[in-house]
């Protein structure tokens, strides 16, 4: 497939990374030269210089028979008028941009304006939805590392580590058709100590494994429990950070969970108070020891620090563990923090570019 992609930022070089790993035919625009010599000094594909809703740059970028574009800039206007210009001039068949603002994203005004008759952009990724989304099937999975929807959300990728004891640990994988005959599964990859592994036949699953798998959504909890003992859904949440991703979060999911959100704005706590109806609002740190032990920290379910700050969630995360919450999921947009942070005292966590790519994914 030959795909253009607009933006050499984190999530623009990772899409490249990942779509030319399948042997694709990836031209990256952007108009920082550093940062395209550095994808192309690492990657096999082509990069040109300039602004990527321009013509004649699209044109330099191969787009007259590209069967793809997609605009992650971390400009709106860019991401749109590329799609735009792509349609319009070159009819590129498929179109897709990120877009932030809540201007453009609104629902009285996102299917007026982003149709064929004006804004042709087929898919619109908007990264705080995203990563709410991603975080909500997390809470609605226990024990998933990571979950993605394809096909509507019928079908499922997961992500778990694999514990000892459980059915398939200690197994080949040739015998998941003898364990579970009316559930039809695939394991995709399977990560040991950081070092991928090839799944095959006589592939053995070892315990701390990272197993991702693909099954149907109904079959999901099935395959969890022969990987890993399955754990009791969640009930009480407690929320740190009630910006946009917060927000969202505990609006979707207030109807179905025990949620308390901490906010530190007394403005924003004042807002969230009148906006949500089942959640309970504390105005306060979310790093506040006191705080916490008043709200039983140590009978919550899940911890999870949304704040726009990274140093915030993480000592926030590593608070809330020492003082007995279960689980903690953490944001954190430092990659080099996340990678840091992963699988010690914080059991998830949660990298936004990285579920904006993977997202982004599930359309190519």
């Amino acid at each position: 497939m030959k795909i253009v992609i607009v933006g050499a930022g984190q999530v623009g070089a990772t899409l490249a990374e990942n779509l030319a790993r399948e042997y694709n035919d990836i031209t990256v625009i952007d108009i920082n030269e550093n940062a395209l010599r550095a994808l192309q000094d690492r990657l096999d594909i082509r990069t040109v210089i300039g602004t990527g809703c321009y013509p004649d740059v699209l044109v330099r970028a191969g787009i007259e028979d590209a069967d793809m574009l997609v605009a992650v800039t971390n400009s709106d206007e860019i991401n749109i008028i590329a799609c735009q210009v792509a349609y319009s001039l070159f009819h590129t068949p498929t179109k897709i941009a990120r877009v932030r603002a809540r201007n453009y994203t609104d629902p009285k005004y996102k299917n007026l304006l982003f149709n064929d008759k004006h804004m042709p952009v087929d898919v619109m990724i908007t990264p705080e939805q995203v990563v709410t989304d991603y975080i909500r099937k997390l809470v609605e999975q226990p024990g998933a590392l990571q979950v993605l929807d394809f096909a509507d959300g019928v079908i499922q990728l997961v992500g778990l580590r694999a514990a000892k004891d459980s059915p398939l640990v200690g197994q080949e994988l040739r015998t998941l058709k003898e364990h579970m005959p009316k559930a039809d599964a695939r394991v995709a990859a399977i990560y040991r100590k950081d070092r991928a592994l090839f799944p095959v036949g006589d592939t053995v699953i070892e315990d701390g494994d990272e197993v991702f798998f693909i099954a149907a959504k109904k079959n999901i909890r099935k395959v969890m429990s022969e990987l890993r003992r399955l754990e009791k859904p969640y009930h009480r949440l407690v929320i740190a950070g009630g910006g946009n991703i917060g927000f969202r979060l505990t609006r979707a999911l207030e109807d179905q969970y025990n949620i308390k959100i901490i906010e530190y704005s007394p403005k924003r706590a004042a807002y969230l108070s009148e906006k949500l109806n089942r959640a309970v609002v504390l105005n306060g740190s979310a790093t506040d020891q006191e705080l916490l032990l008043d709200e039983n920290i140590d009978k919550t379910d899940v911890f999870l620090a949304l704040t726009n700050d990274d140093e915030v969630n993480i000592m926030a995360s590593l608070l809330a563990k020492r003082l007995g919450a279960k689980k903690v999921m953490t944001l954190i947009s430092n990659p080099v923090y996340a990678d840091l942070m992963q699988g010690g005292e914080i059991d998830i966590a949660i990298s936004p570019q990285q579920a904006t790519t993977s997202s982004l994914l599930a359309h190519v």
